[in-house]
Parts: C-alpha cells; structure tokens; sequence
C-alpha cells in the first residue's frame, strides 16, 4: 500500500482520539512512493480539529486566528491558558471563556481512572535509534508522547543519532518503525541529505522517497526557532498521524547567540521555557517523540566533588524538567561512543556502547 492510500478514519469517538495509520510498506525501493500522504476525502470534519469549533459558536475569523496562533485542536485550546489566548488579537476574556467552554465540550480534560490511562498510554510508540545495544539502554528506543535529550561534546554522535531516526521513523512497527513521516529543525546547519541516502540504503528503501518524507526547516535565531515550532504543529494537524518524530538540533545553539551574559540569562531562559512548554504539549497532543539535541558546558564545581568527568548540559534546570529522558554522550575507545542514561522516568541509570557506521547508529562489534 502507498502513503498515498494511508488514510484516517474520522468517525472515531472523540474520547478515543486513536492515531490509526494504515501500515507502510518500507521494506524495498520498489514499494515506496515518494508522494506524500493524504487523508480520505470526506464532508465530515475531524472532531479533533479547530474547525469543529465552528458549530459549536466559535465564528470561522476567530477560528482562522486559533491557527494563526499554532492553536490548531481541541486539545490544543485546552492546553493553551486564557491568559495566552487573551494575547491573540481581538479575543476578549468573554470570548476566551466561551472558547474554553466550546472546547470543553468536545473533548474530556478532567479525571480518568488508572484503567482508562493504562490503555492510553498503550498508544505510545518506540522507534529504534539502529542499536540494539543503545535501544535496550533506553526501554527498546526513544518514545512518542515524550521528549529525548542527547547532549554531549562534538563528534559524541548526537546528529548522527537524529538522522538515523529520521530514516528509522518511517519504517513499520515490526521493524523498530514509526510507520510515520520526519520534520528536522536544524539550527546550526547539520542536516545533510548524503547521510539521509546511505541509512536509508541500509534499510533497503529507496533514499529519494525517504528524504520526501522528511520535512526540513533551517532556523536562523531563537524567534524563527520558535516560529517554526508553530508552523510544524500546525502541519502535524493537518496530516494527523502521519507525523512520528520532531528532531530539533540543536535546543539551545541559537539562544546560546541571541541571548549573551547574565544580564540576559532571565530572559533566555524563560524564552526557552516558553519553547519547551510548547513542545511537551505536542509530543502528547499528536503523539509524536521529540529528540533534541544540546551542548555541554564545564562545571566549575565538578573538580570540587572530585567528578571525573565535570560536564554539564546547557539549559539549566528548565530544559532538565522538559525533557522525559535525558542521554550524556562521550567517546569511548577508537570509534567507540558510550551513552549513559542522566535522567529518566523509565529505565535505572546504566550505559550503553554504540557506533556511527555509513548507514548511521549501529552496535559496537
């Protein structure tokens, strides 16, 4: 079956909200087409979507300005605080009730038993990172409805890591997939197309359609960053549970530019809080994992407590919190990498060896 055929039923019950996405075929050039997908011709509106709203008083201008604003579901408008959908313009604290009270009615934000979430949670996805060492590491690969931070020095694999999930996202679930499509921020100019090609090859899918199926934006400071962080949420409503896997590299490169001394640490980081806020809201609100990458800096108090490796990521305690599972990454012997987990919800702290090969993130032999 083609993208073009991968369609989602509309008439799910609201409360179910399922990503059901009819299985890809990734498995040989000849199986692939390089279009993108399309949902089913329907005059029955997603549930999910702003757009419901409509009949339920909310007038197609203010919806239009939801969009505008990156506020494109139902479950969006409830994530969002009136405080924030007071900033859109022409929307009054009458109309932001009304809204609130609109979207509450098409969508259940209050208490579920344990059961109930147990089975929600059965929607969460692993896509592998190309190691099976690394991927038993981390529960079997990094997770949708949640954030994965790599940091570590240059050459640690952090990028190599991002493009091989890129290629690995779009592959079935039996294969370690995320039977979906890529979008890849790229802040300081890392993503190359010749690496998309040779993982690809690896997997023996055609490297040209695997490329269509990542979407790539290059973000030139922290407010274009965030810009496009709403563009990509935006499409991921459009072709819901198409989308599997947002990779932002780096997190912090660009406000690391914008935002210099103490003087403006404040502001950066609640900048950055900001841009976090909105990215734990989208892992969940479309199911989606989120890699991020981030940059490591010395710890002046790391040689005090006798630390053989005093290192530190950048962020603070903000990206700390934001992030689901965090990985320190370092070179090992020869061409060796190690990753340890830092922090995480999941799995205890152990660490895992792996490799970078030509068809990306591979065990160590």
């Amino acid at each position: 079956m083609s993208m073009d055929q991968v369609v989602r039923d509309k008439n799910d019950p609201i409360e179910e909200e399922e990503d059901e996405v009819t299985p890809l075929t990734f498995l040989s050039s000849s199986s692939l087409v390089a279009s993108p997908p399309a949902f089913a011709v329907s005059g029955k509106i997603d549930l999910n979507h702003v757009d419901e709203l409509q009949n339920h008083g909310i007038n197609a201008a203010d919806i239009t300005k939801l969009k505008q604003a990156g506020v494109c579901t139902i479950k969006c408008v409830q994530m969002t605080t009136k405080k924030n959908l007071c900033r859109i313009k022409g929307f009054s604290e009458a109309k932001v009730e009304k809204l609130k009270e609109a979207a509450a009615k098409l969508h259940n934000a209050s208490f579920i038993t344990g059961l109930e979430y147990s089975v929600q949670r059965k929607k969460v996805l692993t896509i592998s990172t190309g190691s099976k060492q690394l991927d038993g590491l981390i529960g079997g690969g990094i997770q949708t409805m949640a954030i994965t931070e790599a940091f570590g020095e240059f050459r640690t694999g952090k990028t190599q890591i991002a493009h091989t999930l890129c290629v690995i996202a779009q592959l079935p679930l039996e294969m370690g997939g995320g039977n979906g499509k890529a979008a890849f921020i790229d802040t300081e100019g890392t993503f190359r197309h010749e690496r998309i090609k040779s993982i690809a090859e690896r997997f023996g899918i055609d490297a040209e359609a695997s490329l269509e199926n990542i979407l790539v934006a290059r973000a030139y400071n922290s407010e274009h960053q965030m810009d496009l962080i709403t563009e990509v949420a935006a499409r991921f409503a459009e072709e819901r549970g198409i989308f599997r896997l947002l990779v932002i590299d780096s997190i912090i490169a660009l406000f690391r530019t914008d935002f210099s001394g103490r003087g403006e640490l404040s502001e950066r980081q609640q900048k950055l809080n900001q841009m976090l806020s909105r990215l734990v809201k989208i892992a969940e609100e479309f199911n989606v994992a989120i890699y991020l990458t981030n940059q490591v800096q010395s710890d002046p108090g790391g040689g005090l407590t006798f630390v053989a490796d005093p290192k530190k990521p950048v962020g603070g305690h903000i990206l700390a919190h934001a992030s689901t599972t965090r990985l320190y990454l370092r070179k090992g012997r020869g061409e060796e990498r190690i990753a340890k987990v830092y922090d995480s919800p999941d799995v205890p702290e152990a660490e895992a060896p792996y490799a970078i090969s030509a068809g990306g993130i591979v065990d160590v032999s």
